[in-house]
């Protein structure tokens, strides 16, 4: 495992597990939410987005976090190995309040600075609307687009952290 792409739905812990693997593997870690948003929320158009990914997944060894569908075939066709956090939804959704409670209470930066703060949360832009819009998406859509990649990669499904931090501890 050299270039290992980590998906799962929104707060499902990629970032947390690829920034733990990146520094286990001495390896880049790569944060595709870093790439698509730029200083206050503001979106990078499609052809950037896939430029920067194109960029950041040119080296040998790194982990990526992230499930953004243009960047999609870039980095799962570079990826030797694909994760995939399959989470039920109130572990996942448990796990995602308390990280945009933290995030909100503290003014913890993510992605290029930006904050998440309670009247973002209480918006249209909520990371919580977005966990119940695209869930049951995921868990619909990931089988079939990962058999589209399977050939020549290892392909690993963890259902709890649990499996996920034994897998994580046998490395």
């Amino acid at each position: 495992m050299k270039r290992i792409a980590i998906i799962g739905s929104t707060g499902s812990g990629k970032s947390t597990l690829a920034n733990r693997l990146a520094a286990k593997m001495s390896a880049r870690w790569i944060d595709l939410d870093e790439l698509h948003w730029a200083p206050g929320w503001v979106e990078i158009d499609d052809d950037s987005f896939r430029a920067l990914t194109a960029k950041a997944t040119e080296d040998d060894r790194w982990v990526c976090a992230g499930n953004y569908s243009p960047v999609r075939d870039i980095v799962w066709t570079r990826a030797d190995t694909i994760v995939w956090l399959d989470y039920g939804f109130v572990r996942t959704a448990t796990q995602l309040v308390k990280r945009t409670i933290r995030r909100s209470s503290t003014g913890e930066p993510c992605c290029n600075g930006n904050r998440e703060t309670w009247s973002r949360q209480l918006g249209h832009d909520s990371i919580l609307l977005w966990l119940l819009k695209s869930y049951w998406r995921n868990r619909r859509n990931f089988p079939s687009a990962l058999a589209q990649y399977k050939a020549g990669r290892n392909i690993i499904v963890f259902r709890s952290p649990r499996d996920t931090e034994n897998w994580f501890q046998q490395l």
